[in-house]
């Protein structure tokens, strides 16, 4: 069975990509357990990030590399926190930390001004070359969080759907499978993982 290694180290996303990837006749090996450790975030774009991460992971393993970037964007923000999504205060930040500055900021923002999207940019390097993909899901900053935190993802905590009227960390699983960014992102490069897996 072929390889692919997905360059992350946050345990609910390599969760969630074992999940989406389950269709595919690969074996899934982490940064983690190759040692390799995390390559500097010096990209000015999701895409940029997401290339540079790929390429790193891809020439430091030798197999074909597998990685997203992406955060939210929020509108009246000019786009922030964008690339800095968990680091927007400089540093790398707690998920409550992260729900508690998207409040701060967005304190007296009227509720016609709160429009944003959550994007994600997948990339993967591979002997047949580069190849990237998005999804994107968009809704509104609350006006208060969600009482529930999923770890690891802060920002559906503070987003919120009207389509489904509720915050995006409570949806179903079912409207999930809908809404999946990942998957919908996935999707668009499924035919060069199927080639990866030959």
């Amino acid at each position: 069975m072929k390889k692919l290694l997905l360059g992350t180290g946050n345990h609910a996303k390599i969760e969630s990509y074992k999940q989406l990837l389950k269709g595919f006749d690969l074996e899934i090996v982490t940064a983690k357990d190759l040692k390799i450790p995390a390559p500097e975030e010096i990209g000015a774009t999701f895409e940029e990030e997401a290339i540079n991460k790929a390429k790193y992971y891809f020439e430091k393993s030798g197999i074909p590399s597998l990685v997203d970037d992406g955060g939210m964007e929020i509108d009246v923000l000019n786009g922030e926190p964008g690339v800095k999504s968990h680091r927007w205060l400089g540093h790398e930040m707690k998920d409550d930390e992260i729900v508690a500055e998207v409040m701060k900021r967005m304190k007296d923002v009227p509720k016609d001004k709160r429009a944003c999207k959550f994007t994600v940019v997948l990339a993967v390097d591979s002997p047949f070359g580069v190849f990237t993909s998005h999804g994107d899901i968009v809704g509104v900053i609350a006006e208060k969080p969600s009482e529930k935190l999923m770890p690891g993802f802060p920002y559906r905590t503070v987003m919120y759907l009207p389509n489904y009227h509720k915050y995006w960390c409570e949806i179903t699983d079912e409207e999930h499978d809908i809404l999946d960014h990942r998957k919908a992102a996935l999707d668009k490069i499924k035919d060069i993982l199927i080639e990866i897996s030959k």
